[in-house]
C-alpha cells in the first residue's frame, strides 16, 4: 500500500529558524547513524521514518559512511524515499556528510577536495537524489588547509549539489575561521553539528557564541549521551544495547559515579512528568542558539517516545539549577580531538 503522509503532520512540532538564514529545521530530527544499515529489518526502518515525517519531523540526517556496512544507511534510505517520500521532496531538508574513513587509499578519508567532493557525487547515487539540502565536513582535518576543506563545500553549493554548507566537530576558532572563508566565497556557514548533551556540555564554552555571532545555527548530536540519558542503563548493561554491543558506548563510562548522576536527572525528570530521555532533549533545547536536536530510533515507540519531549519543552530557574548539579562531563564526548583542533 502506498504511503500518504499525515494531514496534520504540521501540528505540534516547533521549527525553529537556523542561525540568520531563511531555513527552519524541525525542532527534533531524526538521525540514521544507527539503525538504518544492513543489519536492521529495511521495514522497521520505513516505519520509522514514516512515523517521523508523520509527525512533522522534515529533517533526515545522514552521513557517507553510516551503516554497517559504509554506505548502507544511504542504500536503504534513498530505497525507502523512492517509494515513499520523493513526492515530498521539497517538504524534507536531507543531509550528508563526509570526513571519516570511506573507502581504502589515501582519497577516501579526511577533509580534501578529492575525497569530499567524490563522496558527495557517491551518496547523491547511493540515495538517487540530484542534491541534498546541507553537505557538510564532518570533522576538521589538521592536515588539509582548511581554504581546500572549504572550497569543496562552496563548489558543490555553486555546482548545486548541495543547497547549504556545514560543517561538525569544529572548535570554537576553526568554526570563526570556517565561517569566514565560507562568506568570503560567497557561501554561508549554515549550521555547526557538534555532540551536545547534559554529560557532554563543551559547546557552552564558546562554541555557541561564534555560531551566534557567524549567524549559523546549530543542530545536536548525540543529546542522549549514546543513550545514557535513557533508563536503559539506570539498573545495568542489557544485553541488546549499545554498550553491550560496543557500539559508540564503552561499557567503561557506565562507572557507578556517572550512573548515580543519572540516576539523580531520572528523579528530576519524573517529577516533570516526562522520561529521562525526554527531558534531556528538551534540556538541550533550552538554549536559543541551539536549533534542533538529533534523535535515533530503532523503533516507533521509541521514536514517538523521544518525540513527545516536545510536550514540555520549558524549564523552571529552580528546575535548570537542580539540574545543573548532575549535568556534568562523564568523558563520554568521543569526538573531543576534533573538536580542540
Amino acid at each position: 500500500m502506498s504511503y500518504v503522509a499525515a494531514e496534520g503532520r504540521y501540528g505540534p512540532m516547533p521549527y525553529n529558524r537556523t542561525g540568520r538564514s531563511g531555513l527552519r529545521l524541525p525542532a527534533m530530527s531524526l538521525g540514521l547513524w544507527h539503525n538504518f544499515g544492513d543489519d536492521k529489518p529495511i521495514e522497521t526502518q520505513r516505519a520509522i521514518l514514516r512515523r517521523a515525517f508523520d509527525r512533522g519531523v522534515t529533517h533526515f540526517d545522514l552521513a557517507n559512511n553510516y551503516g554497517p556496512p559504509y554506505g548502507s544507511a544511504e542504500i536503504n534510505f534513498g530505497h525507502l524515499y523512492q517509494q515513499d517520500f520523493a513526492r515530498y521532496r521539497d517538504e524534507l531538508v536531507i543531509s550528508t556528510k563526509a570526513g571519516y574513513d570511506m573507502w581504502p587509499g589515501p582519497y577516501g578519508n579526511w577533509g580534501s577536495r578529492k575525497y569530499l567532493l567524490a563522496s558527495l557525487d557517491q551518496s547523491l547515487k547511493r540515495m538517487g537524489l540530484d542534491h541534498v539540502d546541507i553537505f557538510y565536513s564532518h570533522r576538521f582535518d589538521p592536515e588539509t588547509p582548511l581554504e581546500e576543506t572549504m572550497g569543496a563545500l562552496a563548489h558543490a553549493v555553486r555546482s548545486g549539489k548541495a543547497l547549504y554548507a556545514g560543517i561538525s566537530s569544529y572548535s570554537p576558532e576553526r568554526t570563526r575561521q570556517a565561517a569566514a572563508i565560507l562568506r568570503d566565497m560567497g557561501t554561508p556557514l549554515l549550521i555547526h553539528q557538534p555532540s551536545y548533551s547534559m554529560l557532554n556540555r563543551w559547546i557552552e564554552s564558546g562554541l555557541l557564541d561564534v555560531l551566534e555571532e557567524e549567524g549559523a545555527g546549530c543542530i545536536a548530536f548525540s543529546p542522549l549521551a549514546q543513550g545514557m540519558l535513557t533508563n536503559r542503563y539506570l539498573a545495568g548493561i542489557p544485553k541488546d544495547s549499545r554498550a553491550a554491543q560496543g557500539k559508540s558506548l564503552d561499557p567503561s563510562l557506565l562507572r557507578e559515579e556517572s550512573l548515580r548522576h543519572v540516576r539523580r536527572l531520572d528523579e528530576i525528570a519524573g517529577q516533570r512528568g516526562q522520561s529521562l530521555a525526554q527531558m534531556a532533549l528538551a534540556w538541550a533545547l533550552r538554549d536559543p542558539r541551539v536549533t534542533s536536536v538529533l534523535i535515533g530510533a530503532s523503533s516507533v515507540e521509541q521514536l514517538d517516545d523521544s518525540l513527545d519531549a516536545i510536550n514540555r519543552l520549558d524549564f523552571t530557574q529552580d528546575e535548570l539549577n537542580a539540574i545543573d548539579k548532575d549535568a556534568v562531563e562523564c568523558g563520554i564526548n568521543l569526538w573531543a580531538a576534533s573538536s580542540a583542533e
